[in-house]
């Protein structure tokens, strides 16, 4: 298999899904709630559409799990996985830090993750051992080795509280140098490309983490969940570099549903 080949259509879909999300940045939409009480609008929904066909027309025999709209050719070996606007919330109030997602699992397993960051021109992407970059250059996380020295990035402080960590949440501010909650796939991106030191996130779908290991993994780091799994599969996670990763996981280790 020809991975670079594959991460550079990957790349060209996700900026494909970006510039169609600008259309209708910064406009006003109307917002539907879905059973999660997450938000919808029409942007996510057209532009996983507009990803699945370019998918489709140049790998139909390819499997798609998407945010929106489910599961295509969920046999095959090859699922590429969709988040069409992670970030939702911040799109809808004009914020930029949302961003267009895609991981390509082979066997279930990531080997490519592109973050792309429409609104700021900024687009993370990597594939399993050939590294990670951001527009084109390569990019690696900071080497911090003390959580002191360290800036965190959340997405929601209340999501702790919802999941019984509020206890966990408040011993890393207590370490941790600054916070700041330049969240969702933005802000893992933010680590991979080395302004901040931890991104943590005790609710992630499948869409939400599917890109983030492999460009975590090629930029000198780690993405796990708390029980220090590499794994995109629980429901939550974190990135960081190699040094702070047991300090994180020390922390959080058994707070797993």
């Amino acid at each position: 298999m020809d991975l670079p080949s594959l991460r550079d259509a990957a790349i060209e879909i996700a900026k494909t899904g970006g510039d169609h999300t600008l259309k209708y940045f910064k406009k006003e939409l109307e917002v539907v709630n879905k059973a999660d009480d997450s938000p919808v609008t029409i942007a996510d929904r057209e532009t996983e559409q507009l990803m699945r066909s370019e998918i489709l027309k140049r790998f139909p025999e390819h499997g798609i799990i998407g945010e929106e709209f489910g599961i295509t050719n969920e046999e095959s070996t090859i699922q590429w996985v969709l988040d069409p606007i992670d970030g939702t919330k911040s799109f809808i109030h004009g914020v930029p830090f949302y961003t267009t997602l895609i991981g390509v699992l082979v066997d279930n397993e990531p080997v490519i993750g592109v973050i792309n960051c429409p609104a700021l021109e900024e687009l993370c992407a990597a594939t399993v051992g050939f590294g990670a970059t951001l527009n084109g250059e390569p990019c690696k996380m900071k080497g911090t080795e003390s959580l002191e020295e360290s800036t965190v990035l959340v997405t929601e402080i209340n999501r702790f509280n919802r999941m019984g960590m509020q206890v966990q949440f408040q011993e890393l501010l207590d370490k941790t140098k600054i916070h700041r909650t330049w969240g969702d796939a933005y802000g893992h991106m933010m680590v991979a490309t080395g302004r901040a030191e931890i991104m943590i996130d005790p609710i992630l779908s499948i869409w939400d983490a599917a890109a983030l290991l492999p460009i975590m993994k090629e930029a000198g780091g780690i993405f796990s969940d708390f029980d220090g799994n590499e794994t995109i599969h629980t429901g939550n996670g974190f990135s960081t570099n190699k040094h702070l990763y047991p300090l994180v996981t020390n922390i959080f280790e058994g707070q797993n549903p």
